[in-house]
């Protein structure tokens, strides 16, 4: 019985070295980019001004800009990945992007699955509709019979669902374009995004208002997988540095503060 003791906890000890020598040995994802040559994002598809094609077919906007501002210090390629919104996670969790570039808010349900950088930017949530519409206020449309879009698993979707739980919610992938498509053919009566995004389709669709009221102020951040901690690491420390040397806040200014990137663009 001790030699078959002894034998079993030799095996166990055996297993878990052999555990621990396999994960020293995996690659880690900034090991994978330092490997390779190459730094993969996962993007929105269609989300201006974060992430979107422009007039000249090239991928651009805040989120893009600055995982290439990195990538080009870092002297690496930068990959850019597109998914529709809800595809994002399942796209990094499965290993097909190193970090998602997108502004997403770190919600404790996300959090479950991916770990997010420090906010890199923060999001006015705000509801929009038509100018003959009737409604005034966001409040206006927490009632039966009204329909509120927004894009689908997205955190608009849920503070449309908690502060408007008398309206009816109506989800849509893609992103913002949709709902506001859902909006202009009538098939919705109003909806949900951030006054940044809603900026750059007032200028080119006429009605188009937001309405009055401010429903929450939001983080937005990068998110890696719970793995990769070099990774999340460098990310928040360039954009501490790219904040210092006003790189970040100039990015902003063009990007998210203002519809200044709509002349070039659009």
């Amino acid at each position: 019985m001790k030699k078959l003791t002894k034998f079993a906890a030799a095996a166990v000890s055996g297993a878990c070295l052999a555990l621990m020598a396999t994960a020293s040995f995996a690659e880690t994802t900034m090991e994978k980019i330092v490997r390779t040559g190459q730094m993969t994002i996962a993007v929105q598809t269609q989300g201006p001004p974060v992430s979107f094609i422009n007039k000249d077919g090239k991928r651009t906007g805040l989120a893009v800009e600055l995982a290439q501002l990195m990538a080009d210090d870092m002297e690496v390629e930068l990959i850019v990945q597109d998914y529709d919104w809800k595809g994002l996670i399942p796209a990094l969790l499965s290993g097909k992007a190193d970090f998602i570039a997108a502004d997403m808010t770190p919600t404790a349900k996300r959090s479950m699955q991916v770990v997010f950088t420090e906010p890199v930017f923060f999001s006015e949530t705000i509801a929009f509709a038509m100018k003959d519409s009737g409604y005034k206020t966001w409040e206006d449309l927490n009632v039966a019979g009204v329909s509120v879009g927004a894009t689908q698993a997205s955190s608009w979707a849920d503070i449309a669902r908690k502060k408007m739980s008398n309206a009816e919610l109506k989800e849509f992938a893609g992103g913002t374009a949709q709902t506001v498509q859902a909006l202009t053919s009538g098939r919705i009566n109003a909806g949900v995004s951030d006054r940044a995004t809603i900026a750059g389709f007032m200028s080119s669709i006429d009605g188009l208002v937001v309405l009055d009221g401010q429903i929450s102020r939001e983080p937005l951040g990068f998110a890696t997988r719970p793995d990769s901690t070099h990774l999340l690491f460098a990310l928040d420390n360039y954009m501490g540095l790219i904040r210092a040397d006003g790189r970040l806040e100039e990015k902003l200014d063009y990007w998210w503060n203002t519809t200044n990137w709509e002349a070039d663009n659009k």
